[in-house]
């Protein structure tokens, strides 16, 4: 199996898979601006293994850097690497755990350590914004740790030898320490699929698998993580194995033959048993070859072909490449931008007028439409249809907003029951075909700002407060209920604007001393700025979620700021001249501009 695949190219949006599989291959993550490990010669270590304490040889910054590095890898030797850093008499302040219950602090510096020298020695001062916690199955939970400041010591090695290092005095107590820079370094993303709770769409949830992991055992341990369960804040929109579900010994392959050998203590019937193999397959698309199920030894499912399996099973229900439109003088038209080709407004002309914003998906055969419309009186209204193209009956909201956000569809297979979210006067609405807006409850207070649907259409990311959460999502009876919400750690402030860029990746407008546009990890993690100055707030985004089923080349993001709209890829405004169906003004008349760009797919 490949180990490394691909990396992620800061700014571009771009995920890594081959059209047809349904998932893309995991990408080993790399960002713009990350801190060096080692100095490069100063010492032998292995390229998907942290530094040794003596890699940095006399630079106390690199020390420092390291030491932020340590704990990364298999956790059954993050405490044996992380006090090899430590001075002896320190050592006993970091009490072990067993490997199953290790995790580690992961941290994000606001600025490089400050290193200060006194009568009292050196000091090290770290500066930080908590991201989360590993755990030894790859998740990254919300952290636990409040601190935004660490400080330590360092001495030399051998006080009579300027060249034997650095070693930590004082470290902080009870905690293992890894930069984000580390996480990205020492890590790779991988994802795995849950179902949901009707067992109709696959989930995304994203671990971080060690690099140091061999490559024989990726499979016994995506088995592991599928047996175990989502991450806490997907449970309430996933199904799980029966309880007690686990692998019998590791699993086996060789030459195209792989085996799983599960103990389930209740007998799954023969389609769960298949599904948990589609599972398998989306979760290890590397995988190729012949697959057996077993079940107490028994062999239960048998795959010929991995890969063409995924390709007749594909996770989402695509079929063709997004479609742009805007906004222009009231009217949703198409965008032709760049040889891509225009869609067809899926709306009749008397349905196309006074428009703000609006949001389509497709379902099947079926597309949906819903609009925020404006009045005389300047109050926002949601009018919704859906049905065949053109659509020429549509439902509008019985009341009326003073603000309305971006309208999006929950995307499901199930076209009949329609249902789809908007944030309008600081709080979060459900609405279905018949345009009825009803409030929907979020574990955290405050004003909501925009909210935005995930590709598989049971996530979703909300702004509350001008900081970004996610939740995961149930439609189970035609009713959305929303999960607990969690916030996310990122360097932007007072956010206006989310998307989803990709199945585990957000995009974020807010401010970054300016107004910014950022891509950021669905945990928290991992952030890219994508734009740093974007010259006024942005208070409208759309992207198209990046997939391997529909690969998509061009840019993914459109937003707007100060009534312009722009596009990514490259970076640049989007003119009058490419709107579809739009005749210029007459002479000594000023032409308007598109805004509030989206896409449909």
């Amino acid at each position: 199996m490949t180990r490394r695949l691909a990396a992620l190219l800061a700014g571009a949006l771009l995920l890594a898979g081959a059209a047809g599989c349904g998932i893309p291959k995991e990408t080993e993550v790399r960002v713009d601006g990350q801190v060096t490990a080692a100095k490069s010669g100063s010492a032998s270590y292995r390229r998907d293994e942290p530094p040794n304490r003596s890699a940095s040889g006399t630079d106390r910054a690199a020390f420092v850097t390291n030491f932020l590095s340590a704990a990364a890898g298999e956790a059954d030797r993050s405490y044996y690497r992380v006090k090899q850093f430590v001075a002896p008499e320190g050592r006993a302040r970091i009490q072990e755990k067993q490997p199953s219950e290790v995790a580690l602090t992961v941290v994000r510096l606001r600025e490089s350590p400050v290193i200060t020298d006194s009568t009292d020695g050196t000091k090290v001062t770290l500066r930080v914004q908590q991201i989360g916690l590993l755990r030894a199955d790859g998740t990254l939970m919300p952290p636990l740790a409040t601190e935004t400041e660490y400080r330590f010591g360092l001495r030399a090695a051998q006080e009579d030898r300027a060249d034997a290092g650095w070693y930590v005095t004082d470290p902080p107590p009870n905690v293992l320490l890894l930069s984000d820079d580390a996480l990205q370094l020492y890590y790779q993303t991988h994802t795995v699929y849950f179902w949901n709770t009707d067992r109709t769409q696959p989930v995304p949830d994203q671990r971080y698998l060690p690099l140091a992991v061999p490559d024989e055992r990726r499979v016994t341990e995506v088995v592991k993580w599928l047996t175990a369960g989502p991450s806490e804040w997907l449970g309430s929109g996933t199904s799980r194995l029966p309880d007690g579900t686990r692998l019998i010994n590791n699993a086996t392959g060789s030459d195209g033959q792989w085996e799983v050998n599960l103990d389930m203590p209740v007998d799954a019937d023969d389609r769960k048993l298949e599904q948990f193999v589609d599972q398998l397959a989306w979760s290890l698309p590397e995988l190729e070859g012949r697959l057996e199920l077993k079940i107490h030894n028994q062999s239960r499912v048998t795959v010929l072909d991995l890969e063409a399996h995924r390709r007749a099973r594909p996770a989402y229900t695509l079929t063709h490449e997004p479609q742009r439109f805007c906004v222009y003088d009231g009217r949703i038209h198409p965008l032709s931008l760049g040889g891509e080709a225009s869609g067809v407004v899926p709306l009749t002309e008397a349905v196309n007028r006074n428009i703000v914003s609006a949001g389509f998906s497709r379902s099947g055969r079926a597309t949906q439409a819903a609009l925020v419309t404006t009045g005389a009186d300047g109050r926002r209204r949601l009018v919704v249809g859906t049905g065949a193209e053109p659509l020429s009956i549509v439902q509008r909201s019985p009341g009326s907003y003073a603000s309305m956000g971006r309208p999006v569809w929950l995307r499901s297979p199930d076209a009949e029951r329609p249902q789809g979210l908007v944030a309008a006067d600081g709080g979060l609405y459900r609405f279905d075909g018949n345009a009825q807006l009803r409030a929907v409850p979020l574990t955290v207070e405050g004003e909501v700002g925009a909210v935005a649907a995930s590709l598989d259409g049971r996530r979703i990311a909300v702004i509350v407060g001008g900081a970004p959460y996610v939740a995961a999502v149930n439609l189970n009876g035609g009713v959305v209920s929303v999960g607990p919400a969690r916030r996310l750690a990122t360097s932007l402030t007072d956010l206006s604007a989310v998307d989803w860029a990709g199945e585990n990746t957000l995009v974020l407008a807010g401010s970054a001393a300016r107004p910014a546009v950022y891509e950021l990890s669905v945990d928290g993690a991992l952030e890219t700025p994508l734009r740093q100055d974007v010259g006024a707030r942005v208070t409208h985004l759309s992207t198209y979620p990046l997939n391997a089923v529909v690969p998509f080349s061009g840019g993914n993001l459109m937003y707007e700021a100060n009534g312009v709209a722009y596009r990514n890829n490259p970076f640049d405004t989007i003119k009058r001249d490419q709107v579809v169906g739009v005749t210029p003004p007459p002479a000594g008349l000023r032409a308007g501009n598109p805004t509030a760009p989206f896409f449909l797919y």
